[in-house]
């Protein structure tokens, strides 16, 4: 027996990273899951792979989420794992890039839980919004990502009081990973000025001197997700190898 038998889950930025390893995670242990991600391909070949519907879905479209949502009679879980970030200090990112990071890392997960609630408000459910150290702890380099992660900290603990006030059984919780093995980690030291030294940075930046790994962060939103953490809820949990403990 799965430890989330039967539930019916949503993971935004199902495709690659965080959220591909929650997918996995997820349906091993019993979930149904809906892939949702902008990135067609990748998206419908971990869907497939898996037996699972895919849906391409961009989460800062309020009509892509609402029909989404409208199509289901049942919402269990909710993993807003989708996200972007762009390396450059306040002095060199532009308005352009700070409003697209915000878009995707804050409006999304706000858009995503609106719609979720609507359906799970009648049988409950459990919400995990992929937010970051980054949102408990400044870098210069990533004004426009920790602005946006920071966001989803205290919209999370917002959404969590007023789904307990209402009497709704919806819990919601941040997860704050810090340097994951994933394309978007990837992608970031790729365009830094100088990648080597960035990755060694961001190595050196855990105690444990490693980069976290993706299924790693999916065991602690399992946790989330099942009906383990039923009294779990505005919570902001860290998975970071010990970076904020000093």
């Amino acid at each position: 027996m799965g430890r989330i038998d039967g539930k019916l889950a949503i993971v935004t930025g199902g495709a690659s990273g965080i959220g591909r390893a929650c997918v996995r995670r997820f349906v091993r242990e019993g979930a149904r899951v809906i892939v949702a991600d902008r990135n067609a391909r990748d998206g419908k070949a971990v869907a497939d792979e898996l037996g699972q519907r895919f849906v391409e879905l961009d989460v800062t479209d309020e009509a892509g989420w609402a029909a989404l949502v409208g199509s289901l009679d049942r919402l269990d879980v909710l993993v807003n794992a989708a996200g972007v970030g762009v390396v450059a200090d306040i002095e060199t990112a532009t308005l352009e890039q700070y409003r697209f990071v915000n878009a995707v890392n804050s409006d999304g997960v706000f858009l995503g839980c609106k719609a979720a609630i609507g359906v799970m408000k009648a049988t409950g459910g459990s919400i995990i919004n992929l937010s970051s150290v980054a949102g408990l702890v400044g870098d210069a380099n990533l004004p426009a990502y920790c602005a946006s992660k920071g966001a989803v900290r205290l919209l999370t603990k917002s959404i969590a009081l007023h789904c307990a006030r209402k009497g709704y059984n919806i819990r919601c919780n941040s997860v704050h990973p810090s340097f994951i093995d994933t394309p978007m980690a990837e992608s970031m030291i790729e365009a830094s000025p100088d990648p080597a030294k960035m990755r060694k940075r961001l190595v050196d930046a855990a105690p444990l001197r490693r980069f976290g790994e993706a299924d790693e962060v999916a065991s602690l939103i399992l946790y989330l997700a099942s009906d383990e953490s039923k009294f779990t809820t505005g919570s902001e949990l860290v998975i970071d190898g010990g970076l904020t403990a000093r």
